[in-house]
């Protein structure tokens, strides 16, 4: 089993995904799936795995086949990455958040006024979800608002996301007002 957890960078998935890795970790074989989980941006770095650096965005450009490769025979895995959702996967989660919060909590870790406004314009217009919808279609597809809940609370949904207790929900979610 492959469950991707994406979403608008400041959506909470780096956050999440460690408290669901120390809970899988704590779980040692009981109900819950036995997954490991992988940071993908991580292994971007780690592993040079980018083609070239964006100046203007400050940010590395993925190489996503060399991405892809790399994750070849990774099975019961979680994979954690805004990109997450461009590979395969067998439920794809998409945390969102809302634009003005998301704003600042991406001014708050010291993103530019630029990239912290790009992204919450992009959580506004659902790039994400609908990049992992039409990748992966409404029935595979998890949303999940992170907006007023903490960390821990959206580790339990990344859990029942895994688990298989929860019904895809992609969709529910409309931030569209704040571009008015």
């Amino acid at each position: 089993m492959r469950l991707a957890v994406t979403g608008t960078p400041g959506t909470g998935k780096t956050t999440a995904t460690e408290l669901l890795e120390e809970r899988l970790a704590d779980a040692d074989g009981e109900s819950s799936p036995d997954l490991d989980v992988i940071h993908l941006n991580r292994v971007l770095e780690e592993e040079g795995l980018y083609t070239e650096v964006d100046a203007d965005r400050e940010s590395k450009v993925a190489d996503l086949d060399a991405l892809s490769e790399w994750l070849e025979g990774r099975d019961d895995v979680v994979v954690e990455s805004h990109l997450a959702h461009h590979f395969a996967a067998d439920r794809v989660a998409v945390l969102r958040c809302r634009p003005d919060t998301l704003e600042q909590r991406l001014r708050d870790r010291g993103e530019t006024e630029r990239k912290a406004t790009e992204n919450a314009e992009s959580e506004a217009l659902d790039v994400i979800l609908s990049e992992a919808v039409e990748e992966h279609g409404l029935e595979s597809v998890y949303e999940i608002d992170t907006t007023d809940r903490d960390p821990a609370a959206v580790a339990d949904e990344l859990a029942a996301v895994a688990a298989g207790d929860r019904d895809p929900s992609a969709g529910e979610v409309d931030f569209v007002g704040y571009l008015a």
